[in-house]
C-alpha cells in the first residue's frame, strides 16, 4: 500500500470531545515506518469560506492528547481544538489548521528518540518517523488542504519525548519547519545526546521557538531545559523576538499542565498580522 489514509473522513463524534470541523485520515499508511495511525485534522472557523485563502499548519506529536478526552492519556486531553477555536474567533491567533498525529502506541519511545538508549533498549528510530512526517504525511496535507506549506508557515510541536522528536525534526529539516513547539522536553535522552547537537550547531537556524518547562517536572528536566535555552541564546536566538521561553510555576510532568500552556502557546506562535 502507498502512503497515505484508507480514507479521509468528517471525524466522528459519538463519546468524543471534537470541537469545531475535524477530519479523520483514517490508518495513515507510513512506508517508513511500516505501520499506520489514525491523524486527525482540524480546520479553522472560515475556512469554507474563502477556497482561494491558504493556513499556517501545527503538526502536533501524540495526537491523541490533543483534541479527545476518549483516547488520551489518563483522560485529560489539551483541548487544542477548544482552544484555538475560541483564540481564532477572538482574533487573538491566525486561523490556522492544526494536524494531530496519532503515536505508535508500544512503539512511541523508538519512534520518537532520535538515538539507541542502550540502558533503556528503545529509541533510535526517529529518523524513520521524520520521513514519515516530511516525505509522506506533510505532502498528503499540502494537497489535500489549503495550506501554506513555506517553513515559515509550518509549525511542529510536542512535549516530552514528542518535544525531543521535534528538536531533531526541526534539526534535520529547518527548511520544511520553521516553527517550533518545545513543550518539557525530554532532554536526559541517552545522556543528553540532543542538547550536545544542538551546542554543535554553528550558529542560528531559521526558526521560531516556544520552549517551556514546568517547575515541578524534577531538578534534571528543569536543567537540562534551562541549559537549552541558554545554548539558543548563544547561537543567536532573543526572547521575546523568535525565542519565547516560559518557567510554569509548580506544574508537573503532565497534559493537564501543558493544556494550559496551549493558548499562550498559539498566541506566541501564531500572531494576528
Amino acid at each position: 500500500m502507498s502512503p497515505g489514509p484508507s480514507q479521509c473522513v468528517q471525524a466522528p463524534r459519538d463519546g468524543r470531545s471534537l470541537t469545531g470541523d475535524i477530519r479523520l485520515l483514517e490508518a495513515f499508511q507510513s512506508d517508513a515506518l511500516g505501520n499506520s495511525r489514525d491523524v486527525l485534522v482540524y480546520l479553522p472557523p472560515g475556512y469554507e469560506d474563502d477556497r482561494h485563502r491558504r493556513f499556517p499548519v501545527l503538526y502536533l506529536h501524540d495526537g491523541q492528547n490533543v483534541f479527545d478526552t476518549s483516547t488520551s492519556f489518563a483522560g485529560t486531553e489539551w483541548g487544542v481544538d477548544e482552544t484555538a477555536e475560541r483564540l481564532v474567533q477572538e482574533g487573538r491567533v491566525a486561523p490556522l489548521i492544526i494536524v494531530a498525529i496519532n503515536h505508535a502506541g508500544s512503539q512511541r519511545a523508538d519512534e520518537f528518540a532520535p538515538t539507541r538508549d542502550t540502558h533503556r533498549d528503545a529509541g533510535g528510530q526517529a529518523n524513520a518517523y521524520t520521513r514519515f512526517v516530511v516525505e509522506e504525511l506533510k505532502p498528503y496535507v499540502d494537497c489535500t488542504f489549503r495550506t501554506h506549506p513555506a517553513a515559515a508557515q509550518t509549525a511542529l510541536g510536542g512535549s516530552s519525548l514528542g518535544g525531543l522528536v521535534t528538536l531533531h525534526i526541526g534539526l534535520e529539516h529547518p527548511d520544511v519547519f520553521g516553527v517550533l513547539a518545545v513543550l518539557s522536553p525530554s532532554l536526559w535522552w541517552d545522556r543528553r545526546a540532543l542538547l550536545t547537537r544542538v551546542e554543535a550547531l554553528p550558529g542560528r537556524l531559521p526558526w521560531r521557538i516556544w520552549l517551556d518547562v514546568g517547575t515541578a517536572e524534577g531538578r534534571d528536566t528543569l536543567r537540562n531545559t534551562r541549559a537549552l535555552k541558554g545554548i539558543l541564546q548563544a547561537k543567536g536566538w532573543q526572547r521575546g523576538s523568535d525565542l519565547h521561553y516560559l518557567e510554569a510555576p509548580e506544574a508537573p510532568h503532565a497534559e493537564s499542565a501543558w493544556a494550559e500552556r496551549v493558548a499562550p502557546m498559539l498566541e506566541f506562535l501564531f500572531p494576528v498580522r
